[in-house]
């Protein structure tokens, strides 16, 4: 089955390129993104805080059946403007990648149908390629399917 959001890594370039169209207004895909209850769900992750706003900040956690905390990630949010943009940092404990600075640029299509696009930058090349041998574009697509099958039901 072919990836509706595609992950594009240009070589000797440190950062990742990302789109998705969703069939949802560009209104409900923002939300998505900047509503703590539609992050929660779509993620299934804990939204610890999320203060969507300009110099807000973030914090995102997972914990197994035990307890025992999975994924641990947070950031500052440096600039937002409603349906178009989130620029944030993103952080996850644990991994051998240091903090990435995302561009989110939201954009409408039609009135059902929306763009996003987002520009991932990390320290170095070789960090960008430790996040690319996870199976990152593989669960980035799944997380943006739950999304976009969960909002439609809104």
């Amino acid at each position: 089955m072919e990836h509706k959001t595609k992950v594009k890594a240009i070589d000797e370039n440190p950062e990742i390129q990302i789109t998705r169209i969703f069939d949802l207004p560009v209104e409900l895909a923002f939300k998505a993104y900047s509503d703590a209850e539609m992050v929660a769900l779509w993620m299934e992750n804990k939204v610890i805080k999320l203060e969507s706003r300009k110099h807000g900040s973030y914090h995102f956690e997972k914990k197994d059946p035990q307890g025992n905390i999975i994924f641990n990630a947070q950031g500052v949010i440096h600039d937002f403007v409603e349906n178009k943009k989130i620029i944030r940092t993103f952080e996850m404990d644990h991994v051998p990648f240091g903090i990435q600075l995302e561009f989110l640029q939201f954009e409408a299509i039609d009135a059902h149908t929306s763009k996003l696009e987002i520009r991932t930058l990390f320290e170095t090349v070789a960090q960008r390629n430790q996040l690319l041998k996870m199976p990152f574009a593989q669960g980035l697509n799944f997380a943006h399917n739950r999304l976009e099958t969960i909002a439609k039901k809104l």
